[in-house]
């Protein structure tokens, strides 16, 4: 038998042996694509715990170098933690009572917020988790002032008057401030004085920060209001609270603005431009 030519196929191609097709060969990358990406999102979920606490540290480094040009760095640091304290005051309250709570995350001149799925079954929840914040808030300042006061420490000394500034206007009987988390158990009416006076304050003193406050307060002041006309069995036992726990809640909020009055005082530093 003569041999093939030279220009005829291999014998595996002569006999009708199929060529590796087109489609396997991209059916086969899609795959490798998709492996990939799942080992990389298996990678991210095991890296979300260290990807929060980088989130978090992140935005404090973002609000220092915001506050740095307002105050230094120094007085940014010691506000950025004051901040951090405070808002740790609320994460440990949630936690607490069961209910999972992020860490903080700073906004800068807005302060920091967390995320939890509620703040409690009942209005009085709401209320020991809205004062979590400020006791926490008060305690670090008062540290700091005592400390400053201590040796004489004119950067202390405003930081701690500063921190009990913030948490006393943090108390002001309106949500979405902490004050207003108390009244849910005290006296939800008084979200209504606590709402014109912010308005009062944003009329004297106009600031955008305290505009927006404004606009978020009287949305959440209508939302609630108008549940509470047309109250359902849930949310009528959500603002039962004992008399005994009202007064324990307005014993706590009180004796709190009057700690963090006299903290001011204290702490109060007169400047005199010559």
């Amino acid at each position: 038998m003569p041999p093939p030519p030279a220009d005829a196929p291999p014998a595996g191609e002569a006999f009708g042996k199929p060529r590796r097709s087109w489609i396997r060969e991209k059916l086969g990358a899609a795959g490798a694509a998709i492996v990939a990406l799942f080992a990389k999102l298996k990678a991210l979920l095991l890296l979300a715990p260290k990807i929060k606490v980088l989130a978090t540290a992140g935005s404090a480094l973002v609000s220092v170098a915001a506050y740095s040009l307002l105050w230094g760095w120094q007085f940014a640091v010691g506000f950025v933690v004051l901040i951090f304290i405070h808002e740790m005051g609320h994460v440990f309250a949630l936690r607490r009572h069961g209910i999972k709570a992020s860490a903080p995350m700073f906004v800068p001149f807005m302060g920091a917020v967390i995320w939890a799925r509620s703040l409690g079954d009942d209005a009085l929840t709401e209320a020991r988790v809205g004062l979590a914040g400020p006791y926490f808030g008060a305690a670090a300042s008062a540290v700091v002032a005592i400390i400053g006061l201590a040796t004489h420490t004119g950067l202390l000394e405003a930081l701690g008057y500063i921190g009990f500034l913030l948490n006393l206007f943090n108390l002001m009987p309106v949500v979405p401030l902490d004050g207003g988390r108390a009244m849910a158990a005290m006296a939800p009416w008084m979200w209504f004085l606590g709402f014109g006076g912010l308005v009062l304050i944003e009329f004297i003193t106009p600031n955008p920060i305290l505009l927006v406050i404004c606009l978020v307060a009287g949305y959440d002041l209508y939302h609630r209001w108008t549940k509470r006309r047309s109250p359902t069995p849930g949310q009528t036992a959500y603002y039962r609270v004992s008399p005994r726990n009202r007064m324990l809640i307005g014993a706590a909020y009180i004796g709190l603005i009057i700690a963090l009055a006299v903290g001011m005082h204290f702490t109060y530093i007169h400047r005199t431009i010559s």
